[in-house]
């Protein structure tokens, strides 16, 4: 065998479980209703972006706008035909993470349930990873 050559072995394997990959964000059945609600009476976006911006006393914080295209780089993701689109800057930081929709007496707003987030800061609108 020369130098040049690399030699591979390939086994079958059974009984092997294909794990599930991890969606990039999962939107709650309020969240779904909630953008379809805002995008209602907007026929000119196609959905909502969410990025991450240095900003806040923890270093990140979370933005939401309307989108009336999809960017290259962005990840989108359709569920029960709402569109989400997530900047490139944010992908990493998002992975896994629950977006939701509450609303109180006082206030209604938008919630990331955020597996990475290592810190948050006492107000809950920045964080760091």
């Amino acid at each position: 065998m020369s130098a040049s050559m690399v030699r591979a072995t390939v086994r079958a394997v059974s009984k092997r479980r294909i794990l599930p990959t991890r969606a990039a964000l999962i939107l709650t059945p309020s969240a779904v209703n909630k953008i379809r609600i805002l995008l209602q009476n907007k026929p000119e976006y196609i959905g909502l972006k969410v990025g991450v911006r240095t900003r806040g006393c923890n270093g990140l914080t979370y933005t939401l706008e309307y989108t009336k295209d999809k960017e290259k780089s962005d990840e989108e993701v359709l569920q029960d035909g709402v569109r989400v689109f997530i900047e490139k800057k944010a992908q990493l930081t998002l992975l896994g993470t629950e977006m939701d929709f509450v609303e109180s007496k006082l206030s209604s707003e938008f919630v990331f349930n955020n597996p990475n987030i290592k810190g948050t800061c006492g107000c809950g609108e920045s964080f760091n990873i």
